[in-house]
């Protein structure tokens, strides 16, 4: 599990930007960030311990907000070299073996592309394929229209890694005009350095940061009374 640290004067700057104490009724969308072998599996590429240790928060979660009837979306970060959906060539340089083996991992047929097991995806959940770290800058388009169906103002961030795809669609959600609360004990990365660099940059400018135990207790004010 991440030491997670915070520096005080990032929740006392933060706030003035972003703080929400509540979730909003009917507006509120759980978004699972690439929950994928790749980047939980021991065997695989990118797996890390830290990730694998907030499955049981990502999974507590994901229960909570299908209670609350709020939507869950999980994304799995996808590699192609097809366009419309392939990066630029200069992103991946696939002579070295280790650039090679990680979009070998993502593409949409891999083992790694699956998300993990332990994740407890229900039937009426929706799974999103993206083609870049930020979702909102896929080239697909599919979280911003599945948002935009069903009148979504605010996001719940989780998953991983924190300081990549979680910041960076985190980032634009922000400036998309979307809220976001990033769950702090929900999301990881290769490092706790890494983790608390981007939980700083988000804190400070562009999400309110809260746990697992307090996005919780927040889903039940959205239950039918």
């Amino acid at each position: 599990m991440h030491r997670i640290e915070l520096p005080h004067l990032a929740e006392a700057r933060g706030r003035t930007l972003n703080h929400f104490p509540s979730l909003e009724k009917g507006r509120t969308a759980l978004v699972n960030i690439d929950m994928q072998n790749a980047f939980l599996a021991e065997d695989q590429i990118y797996g890390n311990v830290h990730a694998r240790d907030t499955v049981e928060a990502v999974n507590m979660l994901s229960a909570a907000m299908r209670a609350a009837g709020a939507p869950v979306i999980w994304t799995r970060q996808t590699h192609t070299f097809e366009p419309p959906f392939a990066p630029p060539e200069w992103h991946y340089d696939i002579s070295k073996a280790d650039v090679a083996a990680g979009v070998a991992a993502l593409a949409a047929d891999a083992p790694g592309h699956e998300l993990y097991p332990a994740m407890q995806v229900a039937p009426d959940d929706i799974v999103i394929d993206k083609y870049r770290y930020g979702a909102f800058s896929c080239p697909a388009g599919r979280l911003a229209a599945v948002l935009r169906a069903r009148s979504i103002g605010m996001l719940i961030v989780t998953g991983t890694l924190t300081n990549v795809c979680c910041e960076s669609t985190a980032r634009e959600a922000y400036m998309a005009g979307y809220k976001v609360i990033a769950v702090a004990d929900a999301m990881a990365a290769a490092t706790d350095e890494e983790h608390n660099a981007a939980l700083l940059n988000l804190r400070l400018n562009f999400a309110d940061i809260r746990r697992t135990e307090n996005v919780l207790a927040m889903t039940r004010e959205l239950r039918p009374s």
